[in-house]
This record gives structure tokens, sequence and C-alpha cells, in this order.
């Protein structure tokens, strides 16, 4: 059974929210969309062979050397609190990243619902720990310290 390319799907739903995308070719697909802290970098990649898509959001934020050896002990802490996907690096620069991957085989295709969720859930969890990296890179806070005081949740109105 030949699976239905997903990236035509996700071309779509890109289109509806009116984000800016790119395909340079049958199995790549570059997207950016707004967030609150920052514009996420979207990457799409599917290996027809494997049936697989891959997907990253990625960060627009800046990696200080320095404090690269804090920044993955927030991303271990980061990915016990996930249930989907997980965080990593990207590149030489090691700039943080929401991954994760549908695997397809023995389906006709992805649907849209799921493709939507998949960037929902990216751009969602991109949102919650962007302040825990600002507090580590920037703040200069100890990890576990970020990731605590980035998911304090907020009660009642100021």
């Amino acid at each position: 059974m030949e699976i239905a390319n997903p990236l035509d799907v996700v071309e779509q739903i890109l289109g509806q929210n009116e984000w800016v995308c790119e395909r340079p070719s049958e199995s790549e697909m570059l997207a950016e969309a707004p967030g609150k802290w920052c514009d996420y970098a979207m990457l799409f990649t599917w290996t027809p062979e494997l049936g697989a898509l891959h997907f990253r959001c990625i960060f627009d934020i800046k990696i200080p050397r320095e404090r690269r050896g804090a920044l993955h002990e927030l991303l271990a802490l980061a990915n016990e609190r996930l249930w989907i996907g997980h965080f990593g690096l990207e590149g030489e620069e090691g700039v943080p990243a929401f991954r994760h991957a549908l695997l397809l085989r023995g389906a006709a295709g992805a649907s849209a619902e799921s493709l939507e969720d998949l960037m929902d859930i990216a751009l969602s969890e991109c949102e919650r720990f962007y302040p825990a990296f600002q507090f580590v890179l920037w703040g200069g806070k100890p990890p576990r310290e970020a990731l605590d005081a980035a998911m304090l949740d907020c009660a009642g109105e100021a």
C-alpha cells in the first residue's frame, strides 16, 4: 500500500493558518509559525521508504556556549514532563527544538487532524517551556529551579 505524501496535507494546513512556508522538494517542507515568545521554524521531512514523517519545531533563541551543559540538563528535565515528542538540540549551534515522528506504515496517509495536533502540541510545548530556557540561558538559574519557575500556573487576575 502506497502512503499519500503527508506534506500535501501539511501544506494545506499551513495555508489555512496563513503561515509562511517553502517546499524545496517533495520530501521537505519549511515553515514559520508565530509564537508568544518568538517565531518558530518548523521542518517536516517525509521518508516514504520508512513511512515516517519527521517533524522539528526550532526555537529562535541564541545559546551561549558556556550554558550548554545547563541546557542539556534542562532538556532532560523537560522531556520527563512530555507525553508526546521530545526536546533536543539542532545543528552545530545547539539550538533547542521539539521533535516528533509520525509512523504511517499501513495507513493510507496522515489525517489533517493528526497533523494539526502535531503542530499544536509542538507549539504549545515550545511556548510552555520557553521561559525555562530563558531562565537558564540568560537568567543564570539552575535547570530545576528554572523549570519549576516556568511551570508555575497563575491563579486569578492582577
